[in-house]
């Protein structure tokens, strides 16, 4: 029961907030959403530059361990 009920208190929380936000604090409300906008913007590019590196540097570790592990089978062989 309790599940439902956070269904439908998140429902109504919705609800509320976009009617105040529509109707109540239509200008206040526009101008928290423009305000948002730039941090969301640099935030996500900076989330996106750091996941990139990280990717970039994972490819070259992989690449490396691949190399050594062909290095290393002829000398376990001998």
């Amino acid at each position: 029961m309790g599940k439902y009920l956070a269904i439908f208190g998140g429902l109504v929380a919705i609800v509320g907030g976009g009617v105040l936000g529509a109707l109540v604090w239509r200008h206040e409300f526009v101008m928290l959403i423009k305000g948002c906008i730039p941090p969301f913007l640099f935030f996500g590019g900076l989330i996106a530059l750091i996941a990139g590196v990280s990717s970039i540097k994972d490819a070259q570790r992989t690449k490396k361990l691949e190399a050594e592990a062909k290095d290393e089978k002829p000398a376990d062989k001998a």
